[in-house]
């Protein structure tokens, strides 16, 4: 629903007014020369006023005082996070000695960069502020994944002028049809298990689950990075996701990352960095496959980073690799997966500090998790599976597609749901129920020829599936089988954002391969039946913490150590504020209330050219979470020549087509929390500014 009010705001610099009305909504500013003039004159007394001295008496007096309180200066080993450890890493010109903690501003230098189909946009940004090479070759890989299926010559063209750039500039390349960007760079290697790569696609978080920390940029910082190798990043505050027990039968990694945004679905980990842990018994529960599908959709989780540790799982999964990269390869050792590069990365293995602080913790126990599913249009609305198997809800399309959940596991899991009801169909797989259209594409190419040799493939297609070429296609809203008006599909992709697989009219569900497979099968949201509830069970488990109950933990001596140090951290740091305080008070006798403890942080700095006045009715968006396809349908995302004007009138379309009408030019967008989550598009910004809304609002 859009809404029109009026409202009126005045600001002063330091010390906010609110005066509501019912005209326009405004903020002004004090005269900033007498402003500037009293900051000015506190600088110049400050500067030359000493309130802290080089040195204590006690520290001239008395040597060994003074080597006491110098001992105090010395940097100590601070405990960090795996995610802290690899932005370390990967962070240039830091101070010497500096640890980057969560918070940070960091200047990064990535050691993977990776884009698709906006590679030309990117391109003539690079160009645009004069870049004519890209900096670092062996840092950049551009695919050819969203709108395969597209064969016009626009699109085709397109194609040609990326390929030809990526070859000039001598930088490698994927076509379309060789599979997914994400799902490439973690099959080539390019996501390297401690490294940190970034890529303009939002579902970048999918790298950690091969132990990279994986973030997403827009089309503009990738053009930098081409141009300089680097770009800039605030670490973010980083949860801890303990997961307790063990996946029991039939559920799988994608039921874990549906139940854990709908479970926690109030925003605990928006704008997050994730770290997950457990036991090893818990994480070996959780497969890679299973772990990239959960970091691939932290991103609908609200979080920024999905990272899983460098533990006995993954160090099998590379072992594997690299053992059949030997195998197939006649120079084993230029494969990015060899055995002796894996030695090098175990001997020097990356872990989170014992100690290390989080901004929270949050825990699911795995052995109370059932097979859930996300919707209608909502990853935050999950219900588990039996629930809406008994509403018999009618489905007209399924999805075996994305880089979510479309790799060869995957396929085999959906395979089997055909291959086991064979059983009963006189040995022949039976066919999908009649009026459902079943479309299924591999994650890439080499995913797809694992499952051929396997038979997976076949099997899917014997049964009715239509076969889609390795890419993006329906998930981004592109290409065949796009949901139409008053139709409900089921996908095992990870978006289901209002009108972003098609219509705005239509209902889209998410689950796992097994699920959509079954549902399929059966013409309505359907389990294969292979889960059994434990007797006894009472609910799932989950909440804050590290879900151990205190008369079960067990604390080893250097735990009971750290807790000992922490506590006196702590008590150091209430003593430290204290003295703040007292430093504070003193600053006020000396230099009068006015002036004292008001430091830049309390001024709003503003730039040059700035409005000093912004004002205009207000178009009030009554919905959290709006996300990025409700501002800027993914259908135009890459389509590089829309202009000005379409942007506009496409704007806040799958949110309410209203907008087009009822906004109009110098309004003011209000709207509630976590406004433009979703995919990184930059046109979702861009959209609004051609819409000429000067000013957005939201919580």
């Amino acid at each position: 629903m859009v809404l029109r009010l009026f409202c009126q705001r005045s600001l002063a610099l330091g010390k906010p007014q609110h005066l509501l009305t019912r005209q326009v909504i405004s903020g002004s500013q004090p005269n900033l020369a007498s402003l500037q003039s009293s900051v000015d004159h506190r600088r110049t007394f400050t500067s030359n006023v000493s309130l802290r001295q080089d040195a204590f008496h006690a520290q001239l007096e008395d040597p060994s005082s003074a080597a006491i309180l110098s001992s105090l200066k010395s940097s100590p080993s601070i405990p960090q996070t795996l995610t802290e450890k690899i932005v370390q890493r990967h962070s240039v010109g830091l101070s010497k000695d500096k640890i980057v903690k969560s918070g940070d501003y960091v200047t990064l230098s990535p050691y993977k960069c990776m884009t698709h189909d906006n590679s030309w946009p990117v391109a003539t940004k690079f160009m645009s502020i004069g870049a004519s090479e890209i900096n670092d070759k062996k840092q950049i890989v551009m695919t050819l994944d969203h709108d395969v299926q597209n064969k016009s010559e626009k699109n085709l063209t397109k194609y040609r002028q990326i390929e030809e750039f990526a070859k000039n500039q001598g930088v490698v390349f994927y076509p379309a049809g060789r599979g997914i960007g994400h799902q490439i760079m973690v099959e080539e290697g390019y996501a390297w298990p401690g490294t940190l790569a970034v890529a303009s696609d939002s579902h970048s978080n999918m790298y950690g689950g091969v132990g990279c920390l994986g973030t997403p940029v827009v089309r503009t910082d990738a053009a930098s990075i081409w141009a300089t190798s680097k770009t800039w990043w605030q670490i973010p505050p980083i949860c801890k996701v303990t997961f307790t027990g063990t996946l029991p039968e039939g559920v799988t990694g994608k039921d874990v990352i549906v139940a854990l945004c709908g479970l926690f679905s109030n925003d605990q980990v928006l704008n997050h960095a994730i770290e997950f842990a457990g036991s090893e018994e818990s994480m070996k529960s959780l497969a890679v496959d299973d772990r990239l599908a959960i970091a691939n959709m932290t991103t609908e989780w609200g979080a920024l980073t999905g990272l899983f540790p460098i533990d006995e799982t993954l160090q099998r999964w590379l072992r594997y690799k690299a053992t059949e990269a030997a195998m197939c390869n006649e120079s084993p050792n230029q494969s990015p997966f060899n055995h002796k590069r894996l030695d090098d990365l175990f001997a020097n293995q990356l872990t989170a500090d014992r100690g290390a602080k989080y901004a929270k913790y949050l825990h699911l126990n795995l052995s109370t998790l059932s097979p859930y599913v996300s919707g209608p249009n909502s990853v935050k609305i999950a219900t588990p599976l039996q629930d809406l198997a008994a509403q018999s809800i009618k489905i007209d399309k399924a999805y075996l597609v994305s880089c979510t959940n479309s790799r060869a596991s995957d396929l085999a899991a959906a395979a089997k749901v055909f291959n086991d009801a064979a059983g009963s169909n006189g040995g022949e797989i039976p066919k999908i129920a009649d009026g459902v259209n079943f479309y299924i594409a591999a994650a890439s190419a080499p995913e797809q020829a694992a499952a051929e040799m396997s038979g997976d493939w076949q099997a899917l297609l014997e049964a009715g599936a239509q076969p889609l070429p390795a890419g993006c296609g329906p998930c981004i809203g592109l290409g065949t089988g796009l949901l139409e008006p008053g139709e409900v599909g089921i996908s095992a992709s990870n978006r289901n954002f209002k009108g972003r697989m098609g219509s705005t009219d239509a209902k889209a569900y998410l689950a796992s391969p097994e699920v959509v497979a079954a549902s399929a099968l059966h013409g309505k949201i359907a389990g294969p039946g292979r889960y059994q509830q434990p007797a006894g069970w009472s609910g799932v488990i989950r909440g804050e913490g590290d879900g151990l109950m205190e008369e079960g933990r067990k604390i080893t001596r250097e735990e009971a150590l750290e807790k000992v140090i922490a506590t006196r951290e702590e008590a150091f740091e209430k003593v430290i504020a204290q003295l703040d305080g007292m430093v504070e008070e003193a600053e006020k006798d000396i230099l009068g209330s006015d002036n004292a403890s008001q430091g830049d942080d309390h001024l709003t700095e503003v730039l040059p050219g700035f409005p000093e006045r912004v004002e205009g009715e207000i178009v009030f968006c009554d919905a959290d979470n709006i996300n990025t396809d409700g501002i800027y349908p993914g259908k135009y995302t890459y389509q590089d020549d829309v202009t000005t004007h379409k942007m506009a009138e496409v704007c806040m379309s799958n949110y309410d087509k209203a907008f087009a009408t009822t906004a109009q030019e110098g309004d003011i967008l209000v709207a509630g929390f976590n406004f433009g989550c979703g995919s990184s598009r930059e046109q979702a910004a861009t959209a609004i500014l051609a819409k000429k809304i000067p000013l957005v609002i939201a919580g």
